[in-house]
């Protein structure tokens, strides 16, 4: 319809003024023919329904007991009735929208054509006249003379151009007219709606809600106590469960009934406009009644009028198609909330006895604790003046302590359990509580045992954790406590206690050294800088031969400990008679000498300092012997 109006602009008609006209002032019937909804507000409505709908899913996550399942499955019923009257109403008020964009669409086809035809027949007239003016204008051509045959040629050349453009018009007209019934976007439009309906109801979720049985009726053991009314026999911890899902569940059921009622207002409010066609329809047959009874008419007149009635007919049934289901929804939601009334009440009463209960077994708790600490503090103060011997008052204050303790964890047990099961529950999450809480604890306690095992440490050896180096004074079953040493010489107390975690043992970047247990053998190296044009080979010797004189007083000690390596190792690696040894390289500044020789940790300054002293005699210049 655009492409056309677009036509007949570009031909210079004055149409689109007048389909205007007969848009902006449509007659009874086609106002009569109006649909109650836009194509927006049937999606609104569609949507809002299925969102509604999915608080199925909530309902059936709430439903614990068999009572809950029967209202589930009863919603269930009433909800699939309720989806179905709402397609029903959208698929009427689609079906009104294509009537409408039907009607709307014959007319501006008629409109047009009737349009096309007046412009066409003008361009016909004005291409007559064009050809006429123009055949006239060449016999006056072939009479005249030749200054006037000139102006005639001129002439005529005008009337040509024009007739040529008359032609195009005309002609574009044509061509274009063809393509008129493309441009259809009011139908485009109800069409696009229906497929949207279509995919609204494809989308639906399902929820799966099937009649009660003896299998669906297993529920947990709160839920089940929540039930009956039963309450007594079970612990704060299935109490205090079945108090929390109770709220839960009262909370939902208040959710759904929320959103019910904004359905219905929904519906209610939409219901106006199909009563009130309605109305307007009622009058217009009664009109037409009194027209056709007021005076004879002809056929042509009656003709007319049984059009009109068919057309009242049709749209008195799509409206009441509107309507109908629309009272049934809402019956259908009331239902829906008087099942949602009868729930809550139902769970809120069953969450006042389980409050009550849960009440009436803390109390319990409270006073049965108070009387066992108050009974344990009458006993010791009775232990402390009755019994006047020390290791007989240790005694009985040990046995309160036990008896004590032992009837708290009892009171606790009995008290937050039903059953075995939740006791095993119960004391699976103390425990793995108490491991979290202690993870630096026990794994302490574990290193201990690691410590004291083979080649493990004792108190009194001398040890090196990271960069401390100190004498073990204390070993705790979490904790060893050190006494630092240090100095270049003897190491000496410094007078700090350093303390450790035993946990060390497991951490990498920590690292404990000791020595194997009676043994104090360790190696130690010197680098000396060589006499420049001196004799290395002979040096190399007297150095070597010094070094084996210092270290002869304590061979024994040396060789003792150094077979004790050996047994450890369980290997031929370390030498059993271990003897200084010199090797040379070259460096910047000329030959160096490295002297590696054994030394007793017990005299270890003393013989660094013996082997200092005797390698400056050795390599001494001959001249200064």
């Amino acid at each position: 319809m655009v492409i056309v109006l677009l036509l007949l602009w570009l031909a210079g008609m004055g149409v689109p003024a007048l389909a205007a006209e007969s848009d902006a002032n449509p007659t009874s019937e086609q106002r009569e023919s109006r649909a109650v909804m836009t194509g927006d507000q049937v999606v609104q409505i569609l949507d809002q329904t299925v969102d509604w709908y999915r608080t199925l899913g909530l309902q059936q996550q709430a439903a614990t007991q068999p009572s809950d399942l029967l209202i589930l499955y009863a919603n269930r019923q009433t909800a699939e009735k309720l989806m179905a009257l709402a397609f029903e109403i959208a698929r009427a008020n689609a079906e009104l929208l294509s009537s409408e964009a039907g009607a709307a669409r014959e007319r501006a086809q008629t409109a047009s054509q009737e349009s096309l035809r007046r412009a066409q027949k003008e361009l016909d007239e004005q291409r007559a006249q064009l050809e006429a003016q123009i055949t006239a204008a060449k016999r006056r051509a072939a009479a005249a003379s030749a200054r006037e045959k000139s102006d005639v040629q001129a002439r005529v050349s005008v009337l040509q151009g024009e007739l040529d453009l008359i032609n195009a018009r005309r002609n574009f007209l044509a061509n274009m007219a063809r393509f008129q019934h493309e441009n259809d976007e009011e139908g485009f439009g109800a069409n696009a709606l229906k497929a949207h309906i279509d995919a609204i109801a494809a989308s639906i979720p399902s929820t799966d809600v099937s009649p009660p049985t003896s299998a669906t009726a297993a529920t947990p053991a709160a839920s089940s106590t929540a039930a009956t009314g039963s309450l007594a026999g079970f612990g704060i911890w299935d109490l205090t469960g079945a108090v929390l899902r109770l709220q839960a569940k009262a909370r939902t059921i208040e959710t759904v009934d929320r959103r019910t009622v904004e359905l219905k207002e929904l519906f209610t409010q939409i219901r106006t406009p199909p009563l009130e066609q309605l109305r307007r329809l009622t009058q217009r047959g009664q009109a037409l009644a009194a027209q056709a009874q007021s005076h004879a008419a002809d056929g042509t007149t009656l003709r007319a009028m049984r059009d009109q009635y068919d057309i009242l007919a049709w749209l008195y049934q799509q409206t009441s198609a509107i309507v109908t289901p629309l009272s049934r929804a809402e019956i259908l939601l009331d239902q829906y909330r008087r099942n949602l009334s009868n729930w809550r009440e139902t769970t809120q009463r069953q969450y006042r006895e389980a409050l009550r209960a849960l009440v009436v077994r803390t109390a319990m708790f409270v006073l049965m604790l108070g009387l066992v600490f108050v009974g344990a503090e009458i006993w010791r103060r009775g232990v402390f003046r009755f019994v006047r011997d020390q290791k007989q008052r240790a005694r009985h204050l040990l046995l309160r302590k036990i008896v004590l303790w032992g009837l708290v964890i009892a009171i606790v047990a009995s008290t937050f359990v039903t059953e075995l099961g939740s006791l095993a529950t119960f004391a699976g999450l103390i425990t793995a509580g108490l491991a979290v809480a202690m993870q630096s604890i026990l794994v302490s306690v574990v290193g201990y045992f690691f410590l004291i095992g083979k080649y493990g440490i004792r108190v009194g050896d001398r040890v090196q954790i990271g960069n401390v180096t100190g004498e073990v004074i204390d070993m705790g079953l979490v904790r060893l406590h050190l006494m630092e040493l240090s100095g270049q010489g003897p190491m000496s107390p410094t007078g700090r206690v350093v303390g450790f975690a035993n946990s060390i043992i497991f951490q990498a970047s920590g690292g404990l050294f000791k020595q194997i247990p009676g043994v104090d053998l360790a190696w130690h190296e010197i680098t000396l800088s060589l006499p420049s044009g001196a004799d290395h080979t002979r040096l190399k010797d007297e150095l070597v031969t010094a070094a084996r004189e210092v270290i002869a007083d304590y061979r024994e000690d040396i060789v003792r400990q150094a077979r004790e390596i050996q047994k450890a190792a369980s290997s031929s690696a370390a030498p059993v008679d271990p003897q200084p040894q010199v090797r040379l390289r070259f460096s910047a500044e000329g030959v160096e000498a490295i002297v590696r020789y054994p030394v007793h940790l017990k005299y270890a300054a003393e013989i660094d300092e013996r082997i200092s002293r005797e390698l400056l005699r050795a390599i001494r210049a001959p001249d200064q012997r």
